[in-house]
């Protein structure tokens, strides 16, 4: 390896270490023209129950050891800016590996569906989407973007949690990463102690299909077509509160009229879905912690009615067919991690975070009048473990979780896991400029050694006539 190569790939490490990821993939000071990075983890867990705590008996899941072990997403960033206003971003997940299914609504055959599997695991384009940058205050984005309802989805990277997997709570019962088709709002306003960043978009809307007994409004994620029904509109607003030093606080809010008119097939509903939405979170980053909070729930209009019509569903159909679906879910959660190396005042000492979480969720919390809730959905849980930085961008996890299901009723379950994630901006325009900077000043010192050596050989050649001379 030549020293130009070596002094690039050095510079090339101090610009990612400086581009820490940032939470708004578009966002337009960090670079001067474009940015490529993204985000990965890999997890292996060890655990001491079954796949299905619903037939495992009367006593929930099974008591069975297994091992599993995935690279639960593999996402690739990128952004371009056009000129002073507009930029366009972009970021394609690679999920379990996979390139997905197929799925066809064949008309011609009465509607049925039709499926081809070719791979488990999916490609997806997260985010596709073009910005126009007014100002501070108000800015436009159009395409496909992520929906910042919960804490989980406003902040999904893997820096942004301490466990070896997402929290559990908010990704049971809403999509997650959740990213639909839309228009988006956002901007600034305030200042100092009074900073506020808001969001609002108008996006494709839950499809009724997809809610279900466990997961709740989860699978109502449109995507399995290549269209989105956008009858219906989702409505998303969100705000945060940045005017203290290291403290964060959110709540988003989402409405969809109703859910029953983006099903696939427009005869499917004879009645109103109306969904609602809420969720409140904060986090705290100190010196010597960290500690984030959250809290998620809402409702489900005509939760009997949709059950009983969506057990009818098609066994060909990509939707589940399990009910009865809650009228009501909820989901909170704290979690915090003291710094190790602060709190010791140790600067050699390795960066590990020792963390402690605790979770509660429930798909089923509440029913409508003379619905039956199944206990075994309701969940508390613990989870604590280490988090380990040995540079910057790398992060290694190790965590135990043990939940507690239906109140103590059922077989608890208990897991070990480990992971591996990054989470950066490879390369920017501002790094490809050092490195050419770099390149730059090597060949003027070059020159000027050369010159230096030159000068030198000259004035040796002088010495030596002159000695000559004088032994003449």
């Amino acid at each position: 390896m030549n020293r130009t190569l070596l002094a690039a790939l050095l510079l090339l490490s101090a610009g990612t270490a400086s581009a820490q990821w940032n939470t708004d993939s578009t966002e337009i000071d960090s670079y001067q023209r474009y940015r490529i990075g993204g985000y990965g983890e890999v997890v292996a867990a060890f655990k001491d129950y079954g796949t299905n705590r619903f037939y495992g008996g009367s006593e929930g899941n099974t008591r069975l050891h297994r091992n599993t072990i995935a690279i639960p997403r593999f996402v690739l960033a990128g952004d371009y800016k056009f000129g002073r206003h507009w930029n366009i971003g972009l970021e394609v997940e690679f999920e379990s590996g996979g390139t997905g299914s197929a799925y066809e609504i064949e008309n011609s055959e009465n509607g049925e569906y039709e499926t081809e599997v070719e791979k488990g695991g999916e490609v997806a384009i997260e985010q596709f989407h073009l910005t126009y940058h007014l100002n501070q205050y108000f800015n436009v984005r159009a395409g496909h973007f992520i929906v910042p309802v919960g804490l989980n989805n406003a902040h999904h990277e893997p820096i942004n949690f301490f466990g070896t997997v997402r929290p559990e709570g908010e990704t049971s019962i809403i999509p997650n990463t959740w990213h639909e088709t839309g228009l988006s709002f956002f901007g600034q306003v305030g200042r100092r102690w009074a900073s506020f960043n808001w969001e609002a978009q108008i996006v494709a809307g839950l499809n009724a299909n997809g809610f279900d007994r466990n997961n709740w409004v989860k699978k109502g994620k449109q995507g399995f077509f290549e269209v989105d029904n956008f009858t219906s509109p989702g409505y998303v607003a969100r705000i945060n509160y940045t005017g203290v030093p290291g403290l964060r606080l959110g709540a988003s809010w989402y409405h969809v009229q109703n859910a029953a008119s983006n099903a696939d097939k427009p005869t499917t509903y004879s009645f109103d879905v109306p969904v609602n939405l809420w969720s409140v979170d904060a986090q705290y980053q100190h010196r010597y912690g960290i500690v984030r909070g959250n809290i998620l729930s809402g409702k489900v209009g005509n939760s009997t009615q949709l059950s009983a019509r969506n057990r009818r569903q098609s066994n060909a159909s990509p939707y589940s067919k399990t009910a009865p679906i809650a009228s009501k879910a909820v989901s909170y959660g704290i979690e915090g991690g003291l710094r190790l190396r602060n709190i010791l005042s140790a600067w050699k000492m390795p960066d590990i975070i020792p963390f402690v979480r605790y979770e509660y969720y429930n798909a089923q919390e509440v029913g409508e009048a003379m619905q039956t809730m199944d206990a075994r959905l309701k969940t508390s849980m613990w989870t604590a473990g280490l988090n380990y930085r040995p540079i910057p961008w790398v992060i290694i996890k190790a965590d135990y979780t043990t939940r507690r299901i239906g109140g103590g009723r059922y077989n608890s379950e208990n897991e070990f896991a480990l992971g591996v994630a990054f989470t950066g901006w490879f390369f920017t325009d501002r790094t490809a400029a050092r490195i050419r900077e770099n390149r730059a000043a090597k060949r003027a010192a070059k020159e000027t050694d050369l010159h230096d050596m030159q000068q030198r050989l000259a004035e040796m050649q002088q010495q030596l006539d002159e000695l000559k001379r004088l032994s003449e």
